[in-house]
């Protein structure tokens, strides 16, 4: 008898049952050994057939339990070898000790034993140092999730090939909603007679027609000069390859004015939501003609932006009438107010002084109290010398304030101007905005993906010289009890000359409109040569930096200051200005440490060369012929080679944020 069974048969019911019946069945043989000898009978058989009965379910059992064990230990083996999972065992050197028949079918290989993992995968021995369970790889062309045992030195590769397509599948049938627009249709067909007019809407219909079914665009015109395009992500990566060359085939067409016709893409993707998309394409517009035109703003959901094109310097077409309707709201605004605060950028120039008093003479002609709000820790030389010309007209001169003072005085009815910039990092004091709820933005930067939120009114003008210049016009639709003295228009005047560089750069007829304005309210040309006049020991280091300058490209110039040097900002760009004015060059830029510790780069060209674009690879921004940026953390050859790969992208092409 098996062990297991006497076991079983030795168990305490049993045994009690036995006893149980043996003491009666001598009790009973005792008083009647008849009954006795017929109990002991019955009991016995009793005994018997429960032993065999047991005894056949046992076997039934064991027979069971043996044919499943063997059925797993069989599907074990063929799911081991068999199924389609990567099984690998490796030891201490990353030798394969043994692997499965399927992971060396999928490498085309008899087998993979005694090899090293790095073979099977470059990179995989990196991979197991790391700390990460779960690993995504590509062999041969398939996908697989690598799960790692490092205790058990084991790898588990699972093919997610498939998951993969879709996914990828999926991804690029992402529906892309496209705004498109073209910038100065009504100024070029202006005074056309009709056949004229038809003329260029055919070219233009035909040139997006056909780009459109080129690359499988649905294409609906909804006005004369607005466009609704809808496309796939696949689509759109395509597009982002061509860098978009739609726009240089459109900027081609001639026209009678000899002004180019430009258009304008606001793109948004990255979600299935179509409100939401169509809410990102006319934002991605918005940024779009923020920045002049001419160009392609991609927007994602996650608010990242790509831009593509910029490359022409925007066309003047802010009318009068737009200025004086933002003047007289510009009005109102400063009359539903107790007091207006006027804040630049930190290291304020003389553009954003000269348009910080601009906009104090309107809260003054209005009867408000306005206040400009200045760190005066942080100036250059030429705007010192400017406020010391300020400090001697005392009225003038109180309504500067400290930004603690600002955030003291100012209540929940003030109203908050920014001028000569949009972006909220770059501000004197950026807890003002979040004290002040009310906040309108003037500027002529093109527009950048950082900016300031909910502002209640913006005016940005990237084809205007200057705020100076922005600000200027308004004041000429203020009421006309605003008088305006020889210190505060010669401070205007100032800010639109330093930004021109004497009215060289970026200046159309309304620079000098507004220039003629400034001087007919006394603006003093002698006094703006005094602001602008510079020390010796200045002009020595901008010489010094200047003398390390190396031609890197066919007229881009590239200064680097030695890395022990420390230079101002005003000091860096004015080096810039100066590289540009010598012969053959078309595009400066200048490299150096700043007192703050950060490597500035100033750019500057004679709009050959698009630098706003080189600089926003680098994080910056500004004009197409004036940009800088800000970089931490690198040194000065460490820059140097970033600048290098931007320009070398630029100019084979790669213009993208």
């Amino acid at each position: 008898m098996p062990n297991s069974i006497k076991k079983r048969w030795r168990s305490i019911p049993f045994i009690l049952f036995l006893l149980f019946s043996i003491i009666m069945m001598v009790v009973i043989t005792y008083f009647q050994w008849v009954l006795g000898i017929i109990a002991f009978l019955i009991t016995g058989t009793i005994v018997y057939y429960l032993f065999k009965y047991e005894m056949s379910l046992y076997e039934e059992m064991e027979q069971y339990i043996s044919t499943l064990s063997y059925r797993v230990k069989k599907v074990g083996e063929e799911a081991l070898l068999e199924m389609p999972i990567g099984i690998v065992l490796f030891n201490d050197e990353y030798q394969i000790e043994w692997s499965n028949r399927y992971l060396a079918s999928v490498l085309n290989e008899e087998s993979l034993i005694g090899r090293h993992l790095n073979t099977i995968y470059e990179g995989m021995v990196s991979l197991l140092k790391g700390e990460e369970d779960v690993e995504k790889i590509t062999l041969d062309e398939r996908h697989f999730r690598v799960h790692i045992n490092r205790d058990d030195k084991l790898l588990y590769f699972f093919d997610i090939t498939e998951q993969t397509e879709i996914l990828q599948l999926y991804e690029e049938e992402k529906i892309v909603l496209s705004v498109i627009f073209l910038d100065n249709y009504d100024e070029v067909t202006q005074g056309m007679d009709d056949q004229t007019k038809s003329s260029i809407n055919s070219k233009v219909i035909s040139i997006l027609n056909n780009w459109a079914n080129k690359h499988g665009i649905f294409l609906k015109r909804t006005s004369s000069d607005r466009f609704i395009a809808v496309f796939n992500q696949l689509i759109l990566d395509q597009l982002e390859k061509t860098k978009f060359d739609i726009l240089d085939e459109v900027r081609e067409l001639p026209s009678k004015q000899n002004v180019p016709l430009t258009l304008s893409i606001g793109i948004g993707h990255g979600t299935s939501n179509l409100p939401e998309l169509g809410a990102l394409a006319q934002s991605s517009l918005d940024l779009a003609l923020g920045r002049g035109g001419d160009q392609v703003a991609i927007k994602h959901q996650n608010g990242k932006v790509k831009f593509y094109g910029g490359k022409t310097n925007p066309m003047e077409k802010r009318t009068r009438v737009r200025a004086r309707v933002i003047s007289h709201a510009l009005r109102e605004w400063v009359m539903a107010s107790d007091q207006v605060f006027i804040m630049g950028h930190k290291a304020p120039d003389m553009d954003a002084i000269g348009a910080s008093i601009g906009v104090l003479k309107v809260a003054e002609a209005n009867d408000r109290q306005g206040y400009i709000i200045l760190d005066e820790q942080n100036i250059d030389s030429g705007v010192r010398r400017m406020m010391s010309e300020i400090q001697m007209k005392s009225e003038l001169w109180n309504r500067f304030i400290s930004p603690d003072d600002a955030l003291e005085i100012a209540t929940d009815h003030s109203l908050l101007v920014i001028v000569d910039t949009h972006k909220p990092s770059l501000v004197i004091d950026p807890r003002l905005l979040s004290k002040i709820d009310n906040v309108v933005v003037i500027d002529h930067h093109r527009r950048g993906e950082e900016f300031i939120e909910n502002p209640v009114m913006v005016y940005m003008e990237p084809y205007a010289s200057s705020t100076s210049e922005l600000v200027t016009e308004l004041l000429e639709y203020q009421p006309k009890t605003l008088k305006i003295d020889r210190l505060e228009s010669t401070a205007l005047l100032a800010g639109i000359i330093v930004d021109t560089k004497s009215f060289t750069l970026r200046t159309g007829s309304r620079t000098f409109d507004a220039a003629s304005y400034l001087r007919s309210h006394g603006a003093d040309t002698i006094l703006v040569q005094k602001f602008l006049k510079e020390d010796l020991d200045q002009y020595l280091k901008r010489s010094k930096l200047i003398e390390n300058t190396e031609i890197y490209q066919k007229g881009i110039a590239i200064a680097k200051a030695d890395p022990d040097e420390v230079y101002n900002q005003v000091l860096i760009a004015q080096a810039a200005d100066t590289l540009l004015s010598m012969n053959n060059i078309s595009a400066s830029f200048v490299i150096s440490r700043r007192h703050d510790g950060k490597i500035s780069i100033s750019a500057r060209s004679l709009g050959d060369v698009n630098v706003q674009i080189i600089m926003e690879s680098l994080n910056g921004g500004g004009h197409l012929t004036n940009a800088a940026t800000q970089i931490e953390g690198k040194s000065i050859d460490e820059v140097e080679i970033l600048l290098k790969q931007a320009i070398d992208d630029y100019l084979e092409g790669g213009q993208k944020e």
